[in-house]
């Protein structure tokens, strides 16, 4: 009984459980659940997966994009001089396509993503791997339905398709160069590998920047003197520190 007694107070101690994370919780558990059964599906069922998962956020954000630039779309009203000139009926088409209403942007949307989203997946699928090329095959696709779909470019619209098609590809290529660029741990400086092995067991790694202003790389640890170290200004008991731990490694010590 006083067991009992004592988990209700524990009980009426601990703290509530945030909801939101209980969500996040909850909506990553899912997630991972649906990645592990798509995964084992054939690649037909998870390109078509994608696809249209893909498809549907791409039309949700077409259709809130749409309900900002409706405003804009209404009030393009055709000239009568546009149907003379082809080329003015294919710039009015193209601005009338990048600023329809909530339908023709999630329409467009829909098919942008959802193109891009199933190319990927199944250059994935088949290479192995992502990468550059990948990328912009996809862009490529998705760039060429697009121009196809929201009609741009009147009755060139096959070459038109090529050319939105291959712009796609390059701005999605150099956005992936440059994420893989930025997202890269920076190489490390082969060097200093063994300098900075040192000062870290030493507890000396705030001195590393010292060592690579005056170039005493690893090749000069067995020539290091105190006058060397007070030179890039290292304190005295750090390069006594330092010096010591020279004369005790056996290899540095051979090589002196």
């Amino acid at each position: 009984m006083e067991q009992g007694k004592h988990g209700v107070v524990v009980a009426k101690f601990m703290p509530p459980q945030n909801p939101v994370e209980q969500l996040q919780l909850k909506f990553k558990d899912l997630e991972h659940g649906f990645k592990s059964w798509l995964s084992k599906q054939s690649l037909a069922v998870e390109a078509a997966v994608v696809t249209a998962t893909s498809a549907a956020q791409g039309a949700a954000i077409g259709a809130f994009m749409g309900t900002l630039t409706n405003d804009v779309s209404s009030s393009l009203h055709t000239p009568p001089e546009a149907s003379l000139n082809p080329q003015a009926m294919a710039s009015f088409k193209q601005a009338q396509a990048l600023s329809g209403g909530p339908l023709v942007q999630a329409r467009n949307f829909a098919v942008m993503t959802g193109v891009n989203a199933g190319i990927s997946c199944v250059m994935k699928r088949l290479r192995g791997k992502e990468d550059v090329q990948s990328s912009m095959v996809a862009a490529f696709g998705s760039g060429a339905m697009f121009s196809l779909v929201s009609g741009v470019g009147g009755p060139n619209q096959a070459a038109n398709a090529v050319t939105s098609g291959l712009f796609f590809a390059l701005v999605q290529g150099g956005i992936f160069q440059l994420g893989q660029k930025f997202s890269q741990p920076p190489a490390e400086d082969t060097h200093y590998s063994r300098t900075r092995a040192m000062l870290n067991n030493l507890g000396l790694q705030n001195y590393e920047k010292n060592f690579k202003r005056g170039l005493l790389t690893d090749g000069t640890l067995p020539l290091l003197t105190d006058s060397a170290l007070r030179d890039v200004k290292v304190p005295p008991g750090p390069r006594l520190l330092i010096l010591d731990h020279i004369q005790r490694d056996p290899e540095l010590k051979a090589r002196r």
